[in-house]
């Protein structure tokens, strides 16, 4: 096992599943590292992520811990086995790690949904509109920093290009189609945009409108992304000191319901495309 710099969050994912699962089968990291042929330090370090671990290591553990799940126990020894350099790294020491995150979490998802309520959601924002939501941030970025903002965002759009695209429903709040980051003409664009993507068979758009009144987190963007299996779903929410991403089953049940209820309270999805034109045509 080698030291890594900066453990990603699938990293410590990894880690933390490891470790759960080492703590619910009643195994002490004593006997963990005994299996393993290393000690018990190395361990810790592994089951927080700042160490590697090999895909046949992780099965020596799963099978110790009595895991009889054999959807889990793939998925788990394919984030081991992921050996791959994604291609976010070349923003790495450019850009701040949590964007990184977003970005591998986005592209190991095996389904998405977003809820947004002030942006349009920032897979199908336009370079223009992007821009214009970096260059709003306080303190003010350099234009650099803007422009590096903006090539990893639309970097980020290639999920949708791949053979096996990302499938994706995203619910955005009326107020978030009617803010005009940029101008109305750039508003305009995004909206135009945002309808063509919608056309697309694997993406869904669902307009919550504004006399639906409140709804479960009005406060905040959400992101949910689907594992490999249930067990590995994540959910990452925007702050104004960068994404936070949580995985605790309280949490997952409490998003789900979130977006259950976005599900039975947003507009059809080709409804929604018609009032986004409807508004794109207003400006």
């Amino acid at each position: 096992m080698s030291t890594r710099r900066t453990p990603t969050a699938r990293q410590k994912r990894l880690g933390a599943e490891l470790r759960r699962l080492r703590v619910a089968a009643g195994v002490g990291t004593d006997h963990a590292a005994e299996l393993l042929g290393t000690d018990r330090m190395k361990v810790s370090n592994m089951e927080s992520g700042s160490r590697t671990v090999s895909p046949e290591r992780v099965r020596t553990l799963l099978d110790s811990y009595g895991c009889t799940d054999p959807a889990y126990v793939e998925a788990l020894v394919a984030m081991a086995d992921n050996r791959q350099r994604g291609w976010w790294e070349q923003y790495r020491d450019t850009l701040p790690i949590g964007l990184l995150d977003i970005a591998e979490l986005e592209w190991h998802a095996k389904r998405m949904q977003t809820a947004q309520t002030v942006h349009v959601p920032g897979l199908l924002q336009t370079e223009d509109y992007a821009r214009a939501v970096f260059s709003a941030g306080l303190p003010p970025m350099s234009r650099l920093a803007i422009e590096l903002h903006v090539s990893h965002r639309m970097s980020r759009q290639r999920v949708f290009d791949r053979a096996d695209p990302l499938p994706y429903i995203g619910y955005i709040h009326e107020a978030a189609l009617r803010m005009q980051f940029g101008g109305r003409q750039v508003t305009r664009d995004q909206l135009d945009h945002l309808c063509a993507m919608s056309e697309h068979p694997h993406i869904t758009l669902r307009v919550i409108a504004v006399e639906r009144g409140s709804f479960p987190g009005a406060g905040h963007a959400l992101l949910y992304a689907e594992g490999a299996v249930p067990q590995l779903d994540t959910v990452q929410l925007d702050s104004a000191h960068g994404p936070e991403f949580t995985h605790a089953e309280v949490d997952l049940v409490t998003y789900r319901a979130h977006l259950n209820w976005m599900a039975e309270s947003s507009m059809p999805a080709k409804r929604s495309r018609d009032f986004m034109h409807a508004i794109a045509r207003q400006l």
